[in-house]
């Protein structure tokens, strides 16, 4: 479904351009409970053997010291990002005895917020600091909230492009407009990003049909909520959902919290992004007050503001920028302008071992070019209600036969405008393609037409298939645990890649000790710089 006041910027792209596109990079970080064979979340502390959570690149733990997340350093190659998450599994899965690693978003078997114990990071200054935000989360919002797991999908433009695609820009601008002053590159890369995230929030409800693969929960997940609270259906005696959703991780019954609901942070611009995401972190609010911050010795939560940090924002995409030692993500952005966006709505797909695919991955860098390329309006607060209502309508029912979209004061049937949006991302998968001299992108776009014909070959489908049949989602995600531990241990080991994890995982170990030897503050004073810095 494509926004009749969009134009694209496609016919400007030659073969300068084009060629610069062999060199975007990506990251992936995944995450997935521990759970005990019996699908109950382990109790247990993140092995010895896999590092340190705190300094380890390349596994570490979300906000449960169950919650494994694996990330990948920034890759060019497609498959090679595959291959490093496979190969970090069938390490860890080497190193858990016999816990199993959860392939499903939504969690196991939970036992209420004391079941889900909250991540360890050591006792240095920046450790606890980690472990009090998590401890804030869990007052805050609940610790089950917190059990969900998710990928992130980080993608990069490279240099070249931002070069070559800026020259063309500023030619026609130069041709329309005598008076027109061109911006500096860093200041155009972030232009062009937050134009990218604008575009993205429009149209990301086709990611949540394609690759949402959680429509239904276990039973323990809702706690004490009554019917009317969840507005579930019981689809098995523990398994409730909805018959055509696609992402309940994505929907009020996930991340979900009062505070933020009247947070509205500006996609505009970078100012705009910085400015008000700031604010949120620097006003309190009543009912974090009344929690406290340092309760008899105890602390509850790093401060009493809207945000504890700016990763306490539960945005479905970020802009990014690494930072330099001891600096504040909001100030990298602020000062040296978007280096990469972060994609945060993506499901695990529980059929696949690593829970996404190169054919995924393929998808998503088509999609998010065709989002750079797409020149639309501004998002005005008018036309936020019909990309709030098309999102929220996709993750509740996005496989229902009747569902229509909004588009401006028509209603479109969902097959119609998932198609034409299909059509016009495969312009941007040309173009991949050229870059990368093969079919592998056009490919992957095609695959996910047969999805939008066919309801039950997306990952949600085929999950509801078999709660239809009679099975519980508590024995579906077990089932495909046990055959994912299998395949992990059965595969050839890489020799010189699980020695290089051994060695990071000595030298993690050891630099967690070098940073709580070498701490000079109390945690009081430290956290008091922290949050006035």
């Amino acid at each position: 479904m494509i926004n009749s006041e969009c134009t694209s910027t496609l016919s400007l792209v030659d073969e300068q351009v084009t060629a610069t596109l062999s060199g975007i990079v990506r990251g992936v970080e995944k995450e997935g409970l521990r759970v005990t064979q019996h699908s109950n979340i382990a109790q247990t502390a993140h092995q010895a053997a896999l590092g340190s959570t705190l300094t380890h690149p390349s596994i570490t733990t979300d906000y449960s010291e169950a919650l494994l997340e694996f990330i990948t350093p920034v890759l060019n190659d497609v498959e090679g990002t595959i291959d490093y998450l496979s190969n970090l599994h069938s390490f860890t899965a080497d190193n858990i005895d016999q816990e199993r690693i959860w392939p499903a978003s939504m969690p196991c078997r939970l036992q209420g917020d004391e079941s889900i114990p909250i991540a360890n990071y050591g006792s240095s200054n920046i450790g606890t600091l980690k472990h009090v935000y998590r401890q804030g989360l869990g007052v805050r919002y609940g610790r089950i909230m917190q059990s969900i797991a998710g990928i992130h999908y980080n993608f990069s433009l490279p240099d070249e492009f931002w070069q070559a695609y800026k020259s063309k820009l500023d030619d026609r601008s130069s041709k329309q407009n005598p008076s027109f002053q061109a911006q500096s590159l860093p200041d155009f890369k972030s232009a062009h990003y937050f134009s990218l995230i604008r575009n993205f929030r429009r149209y990301s409800w086709i990611l949540h049909y394609l690759f949402g693969a959680s429509p239904v929960l276990d039973k323990s997940f809702l706690g004490e909520r009554s019917q009317q609270e969840h507005g579930l259906e019981a689809l098995q005696e523990n398994t409730f959902g909805l018959p055509y959703a696609t992402s309940l991780r994505m929907s009020d019954l996930g991340y979900q919290n009062s505070a933020q609901e009247a947070l509205h942070v500006s996609y505009g611009s970078l100012d705009d992004y910085v400015t008000t995401l700031a604010e949120a972190m620097t006003h309190t609010y009543d009912a974090y007050k009344e929690i406290g911050v340092k309760v008899d010795g105890e602390y509850r939560q790093l401060n009493t503001n809207v945000l504890q940090i700016e990763n306490e924002y539960y945005s479905d995409i970020r802009p990014k920028r690494v930072t330099e030692s001891g600096e504040k993500p909001i100030a990298a952005l602020r000062d040296r302008g978007v280096e990469y966006i972060e994609v945060r709505i993506l499901d695990i797909n529980p059929f696949l071992a690593e829970g996404l695919s190169a054919q995924q991955i393929r998808f998503l860098d088509a999609f998010l070019l065709y989002c750079l390329f797409s020149q639309c309006p501004e998002t005005s607060d008018t036309s936020c209600p019909e990309i709030r209502r098309n999102q929220r309508e996709v993750i509740m029912r996005g496989r229902d036969p009747e569902l229509t979209l909004q588009r401006g004061l028509e209603q479109v049937p969902f097959s119609v405008a998932a198609s034409e949006l299909l059509e016009a991302i495969m312009g941007t998968a040309n173009l991949l393609d050229t870059a990368h001299d093969s079919f592998e992108y056009s490919s992957a776009v095609y695959a996910q037409q047969a999805k939008v014909d066919d309801p039950k070959l997306t990952p949600s489908g085929q999950i509801m298939e078999l709660v239809d049949a009679g099975t519980e989602f508590i024995d579906i995600a077990k089932d495909l645990a046990d055959k994912h531990q299998v395949h992990f241990a059965s595969l050839e080991k890489d020799d010189e890649f699980h020695q290089s994890l051994i060695e990071q995982a000595t030298a993690s170990l050891r630099q967690q000790q070098e940073l709580e030897a070498g701490d000079e503050l109390g945690f009081d004073e430290f956290l008091d710089q922290y949050n006035n810095s």
